[in-house]
Formats: structure tokens, sequence, C-alpha cells
């Protein structure tokens, strides 16, 4: 007959699984905290973003339906969110260090810094729009004849919401010259590639 698992076992097993259960449920919990907007723009840097943001229809509109700073750029799933807080302390390393905390600074880097976040979005065929945003369930007669055919289009030709809306939360820098661009580019990665800041981790 097969034994009955040990007493001693059996509380060993079932610390490890409280454990497990209250770490991720504290690691959930400080994951939510992080996603609110008062603690986006604690960060003195992310004023003038939070500025921009306010005067946009994903801020106020008529309907009164507003898209967080999570919303567009903290993945929903558990894996992908958690990949994105480990890669975000990067930011929180910035604002210490002080590399935007002016508008001047800021507005030298804004190319890059939104350049970033387009790679980002391209690659994973914009899924913080998606989750608010669907082709099936828009009402494309409602719409205007060229942003109809533009939505009707776009998913043959391979297009992404962030291809047309770039600009829909924050001002949409102007590219920069080419010797501008040359000192705005990151530098290579360990194994010859170059890095597209953002770009290197899809969550």
């Amino acid at each position: 007959m097969p034994k009955c698992p040990s007493t001693r076992a059996m509380c060993a097993g079932l610390v490890i699984f409280l454990i497990g259960g209250i770490s991720f449920g504290g690691l959930t919990s400080f994951f939510h905290y992080t996603n609110r907007t008062e603690f986006c723009i604690s960060c003195h840097s992310m004023e003038i973003n939070f500025n921009e943001y306010k005067q946009t229809l994903h801020y106020k509109n008529s309907s009164g339906v507003q898209a967080s700073c999570a919303d567009c750029h903290v993945p929903k799933d558990f894996g992908p969110m958690f990949v994105s807080k480990i890669v975000a302390v990067k930011d929180v390393i910035h604002e210490v260090i002080g590399s935007i905390d002016s508008p001047e600074k800021f507005e030298a880097r804004r190319w890059l810094l939104a350049n970033m976040v387009w790679v980002k979005m391209r690659a994973t065929n914009s899924r913080e729009c998606r989750s608010c945003h669907d082709y099936e369930s828009m009402d494309l007669i409602a719409q205007d004849k060229r942003t109809r055919n533009k939505h009707t289009r776009a998913p043959e030709k391979g297009k992404t919401c962030i291809d047309c809306h770039s600009g829909i939360a924050h001002d949409e820098p102007l590219e920069p010259d080419e010797d501008e661009q040359v000192a705005l580019k990151p530098a290579p990665v360990p194994d010859g590639r170059r890095q597209t800041g953002i770009a290197q981790y899809v969550p």
C-alpha cells in the first residue's frame, strides 16, 4: 500500500502554498498600485506627458470614459505586466539621475522616447490599444468615409493602431535631422544587434 504523506510534509506543503499565495497577492496589489495615474505622475519628469494627455479625448470626453496611463502603457496579463514592470525600473533610474527633469532635456529626447514606445506597440500589434478598441466592434457606417476606408484597409495592409495614431495622447515629435539622429541612437547591445530601446523586449 502507498504510504500516506507525513504530517510534517503536509505542513511544509501548506506553508509553501500559503507563502506563494501571499507573495503573488502582494505582488499583484503592488502592480495595481503602481498602475494608478497618481503614481505615474508622482515623478516630476512625467508632468509634461500628463499635461499633454489632459488635452485629449482619452482624458476627458462626453461619455466620461477615461483611459489612464496604465491602460495605454501596461499590459493587462500578469506575465507581460511583470516583464513591463521590471523594464520600467529604468524610468526610475532616469528620474533619479535627472535625464529628462526639465522641459529642455525632455524635448531633446522626445523623438527617441516616443520611438521606443511606438516600436514596442508595433511589436505587440498595439495590444494595449486593442484592449479598448477593436475593428470587429467598430460601427464603420457611423465613421466618415476617409476614416472608414482607413480602418477597413488597415488589417489588410498589416497596419496597427499606432501606425496612424502615434500622436493620439501626447504631442508628436518632429523627426530630427540626420546629425541629431546619430546622437540619439542607442548604444549597440552585446550580440552586435542595434538596440531600439523598449523594442528589445516584447512582453
